[in-house]
């Protein structure tokens, strides 16, 4: 049941990279929430599975770090290429 506090601080950061990160009009608006939740719920699941409980500082420290540490970069990066990919596609369709 605590999983739900990990996808809820992953679903909270990735907003805040979601308007943190340049290139919001490339994506969409739920991205950065989902993969924030879906990343902080998988390392959360790999730790526990892993044999650390609820008392371990390390488990705690993962719903919070690994959506930073991974959302942004993401953010980023898909950002960029899409800005690439349609400016590819405006000079082959010979537009704007």
């Amino acid at each position: 049941m605590q999983i739900l506090l990990a996808l809820i601080v992953g679903a909270a950061i990735g907003t805040a990279a979601h308007f943190l990160a340049s290139g919001r009009a490339t994506r969409g608006t739920a991205l950065g929430p989902v993969l924030g939740a879906v990343v902080a719920g998988a390392a959360w699941m790999i730790l526990t599975w892993s044999g650390l409980g609820l008392d371990s500082v390390w488990l705690w420290l993962s719903a919070f770090l690994v959506p930073a540490v991974v959302v942004y970069p993401v953010l980023s990066l898909l950002a960029r290429s899409r800005t690439t990919h349609d400016a590819r596609e405006r000079a082959r369709l010979k537009i704007g």
